[in-house]
This record gives structure tokens, sequence and C-alpha cells, in this order.
């Protein structure tokens, strides 16, 4: 995989964004290094679920409202549909995580988290790929601009 291409998908998680406010920047920060503690700790090539397990348990360690496998419905017209949508992880009601242990990151992983913050009606996302020989190359930040158009208002008391 091209190195050069991939850069236009990641940023540098730890680098302060002017569409972030201030909160959403130390969650941001929060959830980057949680994530390369458990990676430092558990190393690459275990299963997805082992590392949400220890994420979440190292953000709530960290004083974070940690909600694991929110569902999202999807609404259409007058239809709500529960068609299997899982975030892996939802950070004060701020942030979506996204978990992999995969070789490479593919297109479709990176659509599944823009699916997931335009339907929750949040920002901020990660894509966190755990299969990685270093944490920094397996995390991916997203962030939806304020007042996009369709994008829902948050969703209130996700489950």
């Amino acid at each position: 995989m091209n190195l050069e291409n991939n850069k236009d998908h990641r940023q540098d998680a730890k680098t302060p964004r002017k569409d972030l406010d201030e909160v959403e920047e130390r969650l941001a920060s929060s959830i980057v290094d949680a994530a390369v503690k458990v990676h430092a700790t558990l190393g690459p090539g275990l299963l997805e679920n082992v590392y949400e397990t220890c994420l979440a348990h190292e953000l709530e360690q960290r004083g974070h409202r940690v909600k694991k496998q929110v569902t999202l419905p999807i609404h259409y017209d007058t239809l709500t549909l529960d068609a299997g949508l899982r975030m892996d992880l939802v950070v004060d009601d701020l942030a979506v995580l996204e978990l992999k242990s995969v070789a490479c990151l593919l297109p479709v992983h990176h659509a599944q988290l823009l699916t997931y913050l335009k339907l929750s009606g949040l920002r901020l996302g990660f894509l966190l790929n755990f299969n990685v020989p270093l944490m920094r190359e397996g995390v991916v930040r997203k962030i939806l601009q304020k007042g996009a158009p369709g994008l829902p208002r948050p969703l209130a008391g996700l489950v």
C-alpha cells in the first residue's frame, strides 16, 4: 500500500484542529493516548473485542463516560430501521470510536466511520486499527464540519 496516498486519510491525531473546540480537542488527545497505552501493553494480533474492552476500561479510568456497542437506527421518511448498525464505542457523547484489528484499513472502514458520524449527528470519530507495529500508524481521525448539510442533530440517549 502506498503511504503517500494514505496521508490524505490520516491526520496527526495530536495536532490541534481549528474546527474542534477545547473540550473535543482534549477528548481526542485522551482517546489517542489511551489507545497507545492499550496497544503498548497488549501489542498487535489480538481480536477486536479484546482491544474494545481494554480501551473502554482505560478511558473510564481517565474519567470518560464510555458506551459500548451502541445501536444506531436508520431513519428514512416515516420509517425507523434497525439495520444492525453498532458503533463500537461512544465516548462522552462526543466521539465515535470504530476499532479494527486488520492487516490493512480499507476504504469501506473509512466509509463505515463516516456513516456512523452522519447517522449519529456526532462530529468527531476515530478509526483505530490495533494490528500495526506502532499505534500511531493505526490512528485515523475524522471530523465532520459543523453545520454540514443533512447532518442530523446528535442523538439523545444513544443506547
